[in-house]
């Protein structure tokens, strides 16, 4: 693919996201938009619809910007997080779910004999990324193959859930998400992201500003078109090795506060507050 044409999927990234958010703020304004509201880390008031904006403009254009034998993964990733990333947005804001937090809190709930929101937002994507690795999985045969489909799985999963931990503050996720499109914008699948990377960077000053949040359905969505991106990188090796950095930031994430890492760090200090809104 062309570098023209992925700017210009870039730039129908944008201006889907943008329409998208249009229609997100007129119904956030209306009482089918109330279930969406919510109260940010400073106090003050979003909506979540910043999300759908995101997953359906970075889903779109992802798939349109795949290679032929990727977009049907591409449609079922981005597709399928949203829908269960928005699931978890709603369901999970009732009083009954407020504990069933992390895989802690979704482990707990089993126990109890309760299927929790998020229990059913990782079952979804789980399944979206497993259905991705049939889908574009190789021509080889044997255990080669077998690890392909684990790598790609994982990573398409792995990667929903690492970029949906890192919206705790505006733009961070947003920020994130951009950065890991632009330097995964190369080679043959790089169209993949192109639109993707317009979509955010659009969301991302009304993510700022704290108008909008991403939410699990934005962040999930865009997390799983990443992943998938990164499963079609030609090298194993690079695969293992990024599946094995999501996961050891994940199981981190369960012991020590992301946010409390960042502001102790200079440099991801800076970047994480960059264009912020004083608290």
């Amino acid at each position: 693919m062309t570098g023209r044409r992925r700017a210009l999927l870039a730039l129908a990234g944008a201006g889907a996201a943008r329409a998208a958010l249009t229609g997100a703020h007129a119904l956030s304004a209306r009482p089918a938009g109330a279930a969406w509201r919510r109260t940010n880390y400073a106090g003050r008031p979003v909506t979540l619809l910043g999300g759908p904006a995101l997953a359906l403009s970075a889903t779109v254009t992802a798939t349109l910007g795949a290679p032929a034998g990727v977009r049907a993964a591409t449609a079922v990733v981005g597709a399928v997080s949203g829908l269960v990333g928005g699931y978890d947005d709603l369901a999970g804001a009732r009083p009954e779910q407020a504990r069933d937090k992390g895989l802690a809190g979704h482990l707990r709930a089993l126990r109890e004999g309760r299927v929790s929101a998020g229990a059913v937002k990782v079952a979804g994507i789980g399944t979206a990324a497993a259905v991705a690795a049939v889908l574009t999985r190789g021509q080889g045969r044997g255990a080669g193959l077998l690890v392909d489909g684990v790598l790609a799985t994982g990573l398409v999963a792995g990667a929903a859930n690492l970029l949906n931990l890192l919206d705790l503050r505006p733009g961070r996720a947003a920020k994130a998400g951009s950065i890991a499109a632009a330097a995964t914008l190369g080679g043959p699948a790089g169209g993949l992201v192109a639109g993707p990377l317009g979509a955010t960077l659009a969301v991302l000053p009304a993510d700022l500003g704290e108008q909008v949040m991403l939410g699990d359905c934005g962040a999930n969505a865009l997390g799983a078109l990443l992943g998938l991106r990164l499963a079609r990188h030609p090298s194993r090796a690079v695969r293992a090795g990024a599946l094995t950095a999501i996961a050891g930031l994940t199981l981190a994430s369960e012991k020590v506060s992301f946010t409390r890492v960042i502001e102790a760090t200079p440099g991801l200090r800076e970047l994480d507050r960059l264009g912020r809104l004083p608290s």
